[in-house]
């Protein structure tokens, strides 16, 4: 299976990328979100970079659009206790509009 085109939907941005399914997109941006703020040394910009992670994420692909709420975490309490910044995604179901 090749690689697809995807739109990501930050709310106040759009991001072009490629990848082969929406989740793995997802998890593909928020590790690289993830990595800025574990490699950076500076207390003020780690904050800064941790109040403008995203809180829902939606990725846009030829006829699907899904999104998902991410939960994140300063050290991880679940399965990766004592990691720094660990997120979790929840499906957000699509919802239907009534006319």
């Amino acid at each position: 299976m090749g690689k697809r085109k995807f739109t990501i939907d930050l709310g106040n941005e759009k991001i072009e990328v490629e990848g082969h399914m929406h989740k793995n997109v997802a998890i593909k941006y928020l590790m690289k979100r993830r990595r800025s703020l574990i490699m950076t040394r500076d207390k003020e910009k780690v904050e800064r970079l941790y109040e403008s992670v995203p809180k829902v994420i939606s990725i846009i692909g030829g006829h699907l659009t899904k999104s998902y709420q991410v939960n994140w975490e300063r050290e991880g309490t679940t399965e990766f206790e004592g990691s720094r910044f660990v997120f979790t995604l929840t499906d957000i179901p699509d919802q239907k509009i009534i006319a």
